[in-house]
């Protein structure tokens, strides 16, 4: 016995040893990721006129003049909108079209998945030009739901990549043992099949959001004079760059983190009862 323990002891040590160097390699890549984002936070204290840093001082100059311009709330708040109106849409087509791709087989099932996940691959730019023709002779060029159309097809392919691997890592006979004790298939899929799929959905909920919400290259094809907040900010850095940009800057990045907590909340709430 002891000298099985002896073994072990010396197993584990070697486990750690022999994972050092990958977890100081990723420490430092981590680091050299993270970094010139930290750096946007003390840039937005500055007090000066000018982007310096380190700062010479703390101030508070920027953030009050980017939440007193009409301007910049304006974009954020249509921002806002497009993003949720884009999540919706993509959420309302990404489920079904998945469990169509998934539960079913037909011809031309590979197509349309490549097709579904062709804005991951093509540029945007490539895909603005091609969709501002079309949103022009509809009328869609400038209203902010025209944004939010076009939005959605770039967001699709990350619901539909993400609810799918959920349901493939499914264990369908649960869904069967259901209709087997009297469920109708809509019910087994409500109550068991969504619910078990669910930290998925909200995985790709919020890769939708985002897509929408950091997306510049379609909104200066189609937003019109109404500009979003990363095309406020592409404006604003094209003419000056001042310390507001940073504030802005800080601003999307707290609102982005605060989503990254609720989904992970959420997450570990909907996994927690399953474990």
């Amino acid at each position: 016995m002891k000298a099985v323990r002896e073994n072990g002891s010396s197993y584990r040590i070697v486990t750690v040893l022999g994972r050092a160097p990958l977890q100081l390699y990723s420490a430092v890549v981590f680091i050299f990721l993270i970094l010139p984002i930290l750096v946007v936070f003390p840039l937005s204290f500055t007090p000066t006129s000018y982007l310096v840093f380190p700062p010479p001082g703390l101030s508070l100059r920027w953030y009050e003049r980017f939440f007193n311009d009409y301007a910049w709330m304006q974009s954020i708040w249509r921002s806002l909108k497009i993003g949720g109106l884009t999540t919706v849409l993509a959420i309302a087509i990404g489920i079904p079209l998945s469990f169509a791709l998934v539960r079913t087989r037909f011809r031309g099932a590979s197509l349309v998945e490549q097709v579904v996940s062709a804005p991951i691959i093509v540029p945007h730019i490539v895909y603005s030009v091609s969709i501002f023709g079309v949103f022009f002779a509809l009328g869609l060029v400038g209203p902010w739901y025209g944004v939010a159309l076009a939005h959605t097809v770039l967001a699709l392919p990350f619901v539909v990549i993400v609810v799918m691997a959920g349901l493939r890592s499914f264990d369908r006979n649960l869904e069967l043992a259901a209709m087997g004790l009297g469920a109708s298939r809509l019910q087994a899929v409500l109550r068991i099949t969504l619910p078990s799929v669910a930290p998925s959905i909200v995985t790709a909920t919020f890769l939708a959001f985002i897509t929408s919400f950091d997306e510049l290259v379609v909104a200066m094809f189609l937003a019109g004079a109404d500009a979003t907040l990363p095309k406020k900010m592409f404006e604003s850095i094209m003419t000056a760059i001042d310390p507001t940009v940073a504030a802005v800057s800080v601003v999307q990045i707290v609102i982005v983190s605060l989503l990254l907590v609720i989904v992970a909340l959420a997450g570990g709430k909907l996994i927690g009862p399953e474990e």
